[in-house]
């Protein structure tokens, strides 16, 4: 096949990939989430139209940000804080506002400067949460009432509640907390708004940010985002910096889960399996300091007139196990590839369950899984790969017949293109044949998306040393992968190009792509670079052998 065809499709897999790291979305600095101040919903009435019926539109209210200090003036409430623990987690909760506080996770560590300590969600000084009740034309929030605390329970299962009365309606906030292994990061809620007349909202106003915990604190930003699933669609996510400030978006529900997430860590709201009470998610674009986002701002909306509103808080690590045995889609909550995203989904499902099953088996590091992975794939694709090059072996063994047809009848191509049909069949094969030879080839780039995809969240990888690299999921310090990569991907095309007639574009291609690919992959994860590697290198046995298989048919009669 013509080499031009290969620098298309290599091309097109740089522009794909290279893109979004060229041109960035703008994104908040490592400290925006820390330094943000707290933030308290309200509300603009539009009527007392009820919520429509799941799935279908309504009119309701519409939500905007202000300051604690422009909320009626009301003075700083007193706070108490509760403290809780399970089988991987250290919960507290606040009694300013009645919200959960901060979540440690005993299990990951915090990196970079923090290196050491146990890993935790927060927003700076702020509740995860925070909660407002609209009835009437006014507007409860939370955070201003003052709340009375109590905690109850035996053994790792603990109950933390809130009750307060504000102009005459009284609320309730119920946290449970099963402290076994399975519900380790889940906080089972329950909030009754009692004593309202007409017609009420409940909103649920979702963290603005986090603190980062990770050695590169830029890098962590760039994913923070808030993700949803709608009942009938899809998961999607909007990350901080695709709104301009002000803008609003507004999706509608009712939605299975909503969650605002880092690169590794998320906070959601899970629907009640019985009932689903998220009827509308409201985004607003935060404000930004000079071109960089500084937070998100993202509110769901609820309507408690039903009873109590119950839904499962998840704050905790975005293990792709644990995430996928809470049902609802869940370990979607990284929706992978963008508008190629129903082709790289479900290979990004496979690829995980793979990995993560060859680690239990082999139960080695996961460098050792990446190269194993990567051999196995070759292997598995090796009688394709075969047959692709045999293939060009036959083309270019039928390329002078092929030029003497093209030259006899350039004057005539209905005569022109019958005869090279004539051509392929005396010799067993079609027009089709010089396109099949190349499928093969692209098989492995679904999987290597997929990889590129998964290691942008996968927690399993995150602070995973091997060799000489700290740290899998970040990019070779010392930069010997990437040139291993590229100089692997330069062999295997000198050998492929042994015995071959002269070809200048493909001599072009075997000092350009190498280059490319090592520029390329220079910032992507090391353990990425890994794979691709040991796939260039598990490829170069059979090169070799197909070049020496091109030299006998070379001094073969044709």
């Amino acid at each position: 096949m013509d080499k031009r065809f290969f620098l298309a499709i290599a091309l097109t897999l740089v522009v794909i990939v290279a893109t979004p790291l060229i041109f960035p979305n703008n994104t908040p600095p490592p400290s925006a989430a820390s330094t943000d101040s707290t933030a308290v919903t309200s509300v603009a009435p539009t009527g007392a139209t009820p919520p429509a019926a799941p799935g279908a539109a309504a009119v309701r209210p519409s939500v905007t940000t202000t300051p604690d200090s422009a909320t009626r003036g009301t003075p700083p409430v007193h706070a108490e804080t509760t403290a809780v623990s399970t089988a991987r987690a250290d919960i507290a909760f606040t009694s300013t506002g009645g919200a959960p506080l901060t979540v440690t996770l005993r299990d990951h560590r915090a990196l970079g400067t923090r290196n050491g300590i146990p890993a935790t969600i927060q927003h700076g000084g702020t509740p995860l949460l925070q909660f407002s009740v609209v009835t009437d034309g006014n507007t409860i929030p939370f955070a201003a009432t003052s709340f009375a605390g109590t905690k109850s329970g035996t053994g790792t299962d603990h109950i933390v509640e809130y009750a307060a009365t504000e102009r005459g309606v009284h609320l309730v906030v119920r946290y449970a907390v099963d402290g076994s292994d399975q519900d380790a990061y889940l906080i089972h809620t329950q909030i009754t708004v009692t004593g309202t007349t007409g017609k009420s909202f409940l909103l649920i106003t979702l963290p603005r940010g986090f603190v980062s915990q990770e050695a590169d604190p830029t890098e962590d930003a760039t994913h923070l985002a808030y993700a949803f699933k709608p009942q009938k669609r899809s998961a999607s996510s909007v990350a901080f910096g695709k709104l301009d400030p002000g803008e609003r978006r507004t999706e509608e529900g009712p939605f299975t889960w909503i969650a605002a997430k880092s690169k590794y860590f998320l906070v959601a709201l899970l629907a009640d399996s019985v009932s689903t009470p998220f009827v509308q998610l409201d985004i607003v674009g935060a404000p930004r300091t000079g071109k960089v986002v500084t937070a998100g701002e993202a509110t769901a909306i609820v309507d408690p007139s039903r009873g109590p509103v119950k839904f499962d808080i998840y704050a905790g690590p975005q293990e792709w196990t644990r995430l996928r045995a809470l049902g609802r889609d869940f370990e979607n909550v990284n929706p992978y590839g963008g508008w190629i995203e129903g082709v790289v989904q479900p290979f990004s499902t496979i690829v995980m369950r793979t990995l993560l099953w060859m680690k239990r088996t082999a139960n080695v590091n996961y460098g050792w899984v990446l190269i194993i992975f990567g051999v196995v794939i070759r292997l598995a694709l090796w009688p394709l790969n075969q047959s692709a090059m045999r293939s060009s072996i036959r083309m270019q063994r039928i390329q002078p017949e092929l030029q003497a047809v093209q030259t006899k009848y350039k004057s005539d191509p209905a005569k022109m293109q019958a005869e090279i049909q004539k051509v392929y069949a005396a010799h067993g094969m079609s027009m089709l044949s010089p396109l099949m030879g190349c499928l093969p080839m692209l098989i492995p780039m679904p999987i290597l998306f997929a990889l590129f995809f998964v290691f942008q969240n996968t927690i399993e990888f995150r602070g995973v040393s091997f060799l000489w690299l700290p740290d899998i999921s970040l990019k070779d310090p010392f930069y010997v992968f990437p040139i291993l990569m590229g100089a692997s991907m330069f062999v295997q095309s000198w050998i492929g190009m042994r015995n071959a007639p002269p070809n200048p574009q493909a001599k072009m291609m075997m000092y350009l792509m190498p280059v490319m690919f090592t520029v390329l992959f220079i910032n992507f994860a090391s353990g990425l670079t890994l794979y691709y590697t040991v796939q260039n290198l598990a490829a170069l046995p059979q090169q070799w052998l197909l070049s020496n298989e091109r030299t006998r048919a070379a001094t073969a009669p044709a």
